[in-house]
């Protein structure tokens, strides 16, 4: 189909003929582009601008741009047109045209060197693409040429700005060939002539910067240039005079920013730590900006405590291992790691009054890890000489952590908040790494500190202080088995001593309850001591998170110790449930726990708190199914369905393989008859297909429905089995009435759990050959519309497949319009849809990476199971001219289906094979793309 160019202005005013890329017309393209107001036209002229810039036409309109009477937008558009045709149409320059190229670049930056700045920059961007492509064979000496060439005094700019134009080259030099497209084994060579190009670079900078002489819009410059370079990998030793230059530079404010980038830039390279005698040199320097640190944070002047922060940490996180080595210089390496312990404590609140302390945290992970990783007899001297450096950053850590005052508290944004919310998490992750160097103390710390806090008379606490204790015992606890550690029951008993008088710390007791929960359950007799603090908490709607997540999880994990508690924690909850304290997530938490808390109980007992418990909202649900649709009582609907689905969750007598092990197993006696979940479900039955029948319609009501019996499936396997044929029969009639995903995805269900037995599988099979038909009706009128049924019906097929191929036996299934369906499904643009139709043609292939590996899946299976058929249909598939791509010669097709056929053992170079082909399909191959496949 021939494509149209679109050009801009065509729908106002006589427009030139499309593909005219005239100079005129670009300017019109241009105004239009900046200062049409229609949002439409503006989205035109960019498209048609973009058409433009790529064309053949793009070489002459080009120069034409620059001219010195057009406005800098114009000229800009021009050298960025220039880099886009240098930098993807290289092939397209004859090699006779590069010396005049090259030549008509360097005059344009010479005579922009005294104009507008950002042309300036996009024209050496293109000189400096050019340069690559014809280094080093073309342009041996390109970076020498170009020093050469504006140090020249017959230039008519004057110095300072052929200097700044200078530099500007050298700086996007690197810069661009970090970005370049070179093929893998050209960036090799030309990375390194820049290596060795950089000898013509560095002596002019360091002359540069150490002149008294030099502006400093030029030191600056310097400074940005030399950045620029050291990410090239350039050896640590030959930047030694620059950054001892940049660490000079750092007392100047108007270059501090620059000099701080180039230092962190230098240091963090990851060559520099094989040239540790000049990192030894830069301790010293590092360890003498201590003092304008302390002056900044005294005189809060944050950006540069920030900035000398970065840089200390830039040389410890990166060469911590190195430094460690130098057994010798311990004294001068502890002093630098006792600098970024003061930028870990920096004063003030983070993020209000400092947003330096969190730099420092993966430094004291990575010093850690280094002295762990030596041999036991380093291992232990550096031990004796850090632990008490971690224990002062535990002491540390929870004092950032602490909140501000209530009132100080009050004044924070909401985004300041979440970012303290973060740091904290960023600190307790810390603490619970630090665990492993100092194990079981660090729990004894803690808990001598927060003794002495709540049993001292002599001055009253803050409330601060024993809430940020307490969340340094939480972070461990939650990660850290603690069920060995003896100071856990002298913390349960002084939790209940805890003078609770603000919501945070409020929470932070309950988070700790919760991360002990495990504890607890092996520690039965201490839940008395807890058990009420957290229901009275579920009575606050402020504690909602954190009191329903801790009964959760003591509900879980204490379930066989909690019947004496089980009257009260069900009548509580049923209280603040009726109040509708808590926001619907926590709602449906709060029923998991009562799942989990109601499994540990008899039968009858089950049954009677299910009556009282579900009741309710059984009645309420009565009389919404009786009211006519809308929006609030939807809410209402789902609401309820949800609590259900979440109560059935984790509602589960069976007890398998999850609970306790060991000699003191408690398992309740297998009840007899009917799971009382079954008993539930069944009388609510026709009251759910009564909310069905009105509400159709509504997906989500759909979900909600499907959620309830899905999760019931899913927990009691095969327990649910007394179900099965009316679930069947209620599922064919709500995706007969309309097909939804939902109904799909709980078929899947029922198929994978009870259709290999014999007893339901007539049912199921019924229900398979129902849905399946309703689904290819629906392909017959059209299924682009619904890809998340497409995708669930390719699963289900897949599961029946695998699960049970005699459902595809049945003479009243065409098998034939079920392939047509998945052929068809393998062209929809969604991945997850294509991923599952190529899972239903390559039944038993793993998990795929991509999309190209699940295509490459099929081909296996094909080849495996139907090889002469396949040596027929890929032959005929790739014969057409120009497919897949008008990219592949009929040689490379012949060799892909060769390669395809020879292979039926190993899947991993079939995948292989289809990659290779994938980027000749896409013109890929041999691009730095290819990394990306």
């Amino acid at each position: 189909m021939e494509r149209r160019e679109e050009q801009p202005g065509a729908a106002g005013a006589g427009a030139a003929p499309a593909l005219d890329f005239t100079v005129e017309n670009v300017e019109k393209a241009l105004h239009q582009l900046y200062y049409d107001p229609n949002i439409e036209n503006k989205n035109l002229a960019q498209k048609w601008l973009m058409q433009a810039q790529v064309s053949p036409q793009a070489w002459h309109f080009s120069w034409q741009l620059l001219q010195p009477d057009k406005v800098p937008e114009i000229q800009y558009f021009g050298a960025s047109a220039l880099h886009i045709k240098i930098s993807r149409y290289w092939s397209d320059i004859p090699t006779d045209q590069y010396e005049s190229l090259k030549a008509q670049l360097f005059t344009q930056i010479t005579r922009f060197a005294s104009g507008s700045k950002i042309v300036l920059t996009r024209l050496c961007v293109a000189l400096a693409s050019l340069a690559l492509s014809m280094m080093p064979d073309a342009w041996p000496c390109a970076v020498a040429d170009m020093v050469r060439l504006f140090q020249a005094e017959d230039s008519p700019v004057d110095g300072q700005g052929r200097c700044l134009a200078l530099l500007e080259l050298l700086t996007v030099l690197p810069e661009e060939f970090q970005t370049s497209r070179l093929p893998q084994y050209r960036k090799g060579l030309v990375r390194a002539s820049l290596a060795v190009e950089c000898g013509a670079v560095f002596p002019l900078l360091e002359q540069l910067l150490q002149q008294p002489s030099s502006p400093s819009c030029v030191r600056q410059k310097v400074l940005k240039c030399f950045s620029s370079w050291v990410q090239l990998e350039v050896p640590l030793q030959d930047c030694e005079a620059l950054i001892q230059a940049a660490f000079a530079a750092l007392q100047d404010s108007e270059l501090f920013d620059s000099s701080v980038e180039a230092i962190v830039n230098a240091i963090s390279q990851p060559d520099a730590q094989r040239y540790v005698n000049t990192l030894l040199k830069l301790i010293p320097l590092v360890l003498g900006l201590q003092e304008q640190l302390r002056q900044a944070v005294q005189n809060g002047d944050m950006e540069t405590s920030h900035g000398i922060c970065r840089i200390a940490v830039a040389l410890g996180e990166n060469h911590s291992r190195a430094l460690l080595d130098q057994v010798e210089h311990w004294q001068s390496f502890l002093a630098l790691v006792n600098m970024i312990m003061f930028c870990t404590g920096i004063p003030g609140h983070y993020p209000v009054n400092e947003t330096t302390s969190s730099l420092t945290l993966t430094f004291w992970y990575t010093l850690q890890d280094d002295i762990l990783s030596f041999e036991a007899e380093k291992q232990a001297v550096y031990q004796q000489v850090y632990r008490p450096v971690y224990f002062q950053l535990v002491d540390v850590l929870l004092h950032k952590a602490q909140f501000p005052s209530d009132e100080e508290y009050g004044f924070w944004s909401s985004d300041e908040k979440e970012q303290f919310r973060i740091y904290r998490v960023d600190i307790s992750d810390t603490l619970m790494y630090v665990y492993e160097m100092l194990g079981a103390e660090l729990l004894s710390n803690l808990y001598d500190k927060l003794g002495r806090l709540l049993t001292s008379s002599e001055e009253p606490y803050s409330w601060q202080h024993t809430e940020a204790l307490l969340y340094g015992f939480q972070s461990i606890a939650e990660t850290i088995d603690v069920n060995y550690s003896d100071v856990v029951p002298g913390l349960i008993g002084l939790i209940p001593r805890i003078s609770i008088s603000n919501v945070q710390l409020a929470d932070t007791v309950m988070f700790t309850i919760g991360a002990l929960s495990e504890w607890l359950a092996d520690h039965p007799v201490m839940i008395n001591s807890v058990l009420p603090l957290v229901l009275h908490a579920l009575g606050n709607p402020e504690l909602s998170v954190s009191s329903v997540s801790t009964l959760k999880k003591i509900c879980r994990e204490c379930k066989y110790d909690l019947p004496p508690y089980a009257a009260n924690i069900v009548a509580v909850s049923q209280d603040v449930l009726m109040k509708q304290i808590h926001k619907t997530s926590q709602c449906m938490w709060l029923m998991q726990a009562l799942g989990f808390l109601l499994s540990a109980l008899q039968v009858e007992e089950i049954l009677k708190n299910l009556h009282s418990l579900i009741s309710p909202y059984i009645q309420q649900l009565e009389k919404l199914a009786e009211e006519i649709p809308n929006p609030s009582n939807k809410l209402a609907i789902v609401h309820i369905l949800g609590l259900l689905s979440n109560l059935f969750t984790t509602l589960d007598v069976s007890h398998h393989e999850d609970d306790h092990e060991g000699p003191e197993v408690r398992k309740l006696p297998v009840p007899q008859g009917p799971n009382p979940v079954v008993v539930v479900l069944q009388q609510v039955f026709q009251l759910i297909q009564k909310v069905l029948s009105k509400w159709l319609n509504d997906a989500q009501v759909v979900e909600a429905v499907c959620a309830i019996f899905e999760k019931s499936v899913k927990t009691l396997l095969d327990d649910f089995a007394p179900m099965v044929p009316q679930l069947c029969e209620m599922l064919g009639r709500m995706y007969s009435t309309i097909p939804q995903a939902s109904a799909l995805d709980l078929t899947r269900q029922l198929v994978h759990i009870f259709a290999h037995e014999p007893a339901h599988f007539p049912p199921i099979e019924a229900l398979f050959l129902l849905v399946t038909s309703v689904t290819l009706t629906l392909f017959q009128q059209g299924p682009r519309d619904h890809p998340d049924i497409v995708d669930s019906f390719m699963q289900l097929l897949a599961q029946a497949l695998k699960r049970k191929p005699d459902l595809f036996l049945c003479e009243r299934l065409d098998v034939k319009a079920v392939f047509q369906c998945a052929v068809l499904a393998l062209k929809f643009p969604e991945a997850p849809t294509v991923k599952a139709s190529c899972g239903f043609f390559a039944i038993g292939g793993q998990a795929s990476r991509s999309l190209m590996d699940c295509f490459a899946d099929i081909l296996f299976a094909l080849n495996k199971h139907c090889f002469s058929l396949l040596s027929l249909w890929i032959k005929e598939a790739l014969q057409p001219p120009g497919f897949p791509s008008a990219r592949l010669s009929p040689e490379q097709k012949d060799t892909f289906s060769q390669q395809i056929l020879r292979e039926r053992v190993n899947k991993r170079r079939v995948k292989e094979m289809v990659k290779e082909f994938t980027l000749l399909c896409r013109g890929l191959h041999g691009t730095d793309y290819t990394a990306d496949y």
